[in-house]
């Protein structure tokens, strides 16, 4: 019976796939009228037929029983992604969300799957709206093995914003603290320390000797909303952050003022080449949520 449903499916897909390749006489060529929906679909409705064949064959090998759940788990991925194209969704894109933390929790965060070379400079950048008038917490966080506080964003009760590299502390010209959407970047180099900050777009001040010819350690864990005392976890309420994050993204250099401008004013898009704002690159724990965060009206107020 599993079998006759298995050779139906193939039917419809390969049909579905026929009716989508086949040109008609009122239909454009389909090399230049086919929209980007239907070419999603049928490279997914190709690669969906592809496994059942696959499967097909391997149930006539030795291993066919063990590759069996795997390739029928894959096909199940595959129909769900052809199911919400269909629905609606051609004009996905997955930089366009922001984290919320509502309280402050030592459970609530979220954590990055990529993590970071060692560096000997770099510029991060990332919307913040914080949701308290004072001591907003910590939005972001690197540790590494032997070093949790490696890299890290904190602001603490009344204080100025601090950055820390490698447990040494500067505090930060800027200000969340009126509850609205700011564009806050921090570039570094180990080369004498030198630390450079700026919200909104314009330059707030610069500063050296943070750290100086100390290069950042690879291999550790990125984490959103709280600041660790071990490798990715051990956190504290009074440090968690309270508000939104969006849009971080982090480069292995210092940006210049125009690209820093550009990306503050929705101007110049611009991703990190190490770290890039993905959904599919950030797991949530805790009670922290994902929304959308599509125009930047709602970043700039407007």
């Amino acid at each position: 019976m599993i079998g006759g449903r298995r050779c139906i499916r193939k039917l419809e897909i390969q049909q579905r796939v026929n009716n989508m390749t086949a040109p008609t006489a009122t239909s454009p060529s389909p090399l230049h009228g086919r929209d980007s929906l239907q070419s999603k679909l049928l490279e997914l409705e190709a690669q969906l037929l592809a496994k059942l064949l696959e499967l097909e064959k391997d149930q006539t090998t030795a291993s066919g029983e063990r590759d069996k759940q795997d390739i029928e788990k894959e096909l199940s991925i595959l129909q769900n992604r052809i199911a919400e194209l269909e629905q609606g969704h051609p004009e996905y894109h997955p930089e366009n969300f922001k984290l919320s933390f509502s309280v402050r929790t030592n459970y609530m965060y979220g954590r990055m799957k990529k993590t970071l070379p060692e560096l000997y400079a770099f510029t991060m950048c990332l919307w913040l709206k914080s949701k308290t008038v004072s001591g907003s917490g910590t939005p972001f966080s690197y540790s590494v093995h032997g070093q949790p506080n490696e890299i890290v964003l904190i602001e603490w009760g009344h204080n100025p914003m601090e950055l820390l590299i490698n447990d040494k502390v500067t505090q930060l010209p800027v200000s969340l603290k009126d509850g609205m959407w700011h564009h806050i970047c921090v570039a570094w180099t180990t080369r004498d320390g030198m630390w450079t900050a700026f919200q909104d777009g314009k330059k707030k001040g610069s500063k050296d000797n943070l750290s100086a010819w100390h290069p950042i350690k690879p291999n550790g864990v990125i984490i959103f909303g709280q600041e660790q005392d071990a490798v990715g976890g051990r956190f504290d309420a009074t440090q968690a952050f309270v508000g939104e994050v969006a849009q971080f993204n982090m480069w292995d250099r210092v940006l210049t003022m125009s690209e820093i401008e550009g990306i503050a004013n929705c101007t110049m898009p611009l991703s990190g080449n190490l770290v890039q704002w993905d959904d599919r690159q950030v797991d949530v724990f805790g009670g922290a949520t994902k929304s959308p965060f599509e125009s930047c009206e709602e970043r700039l107020g407007h």
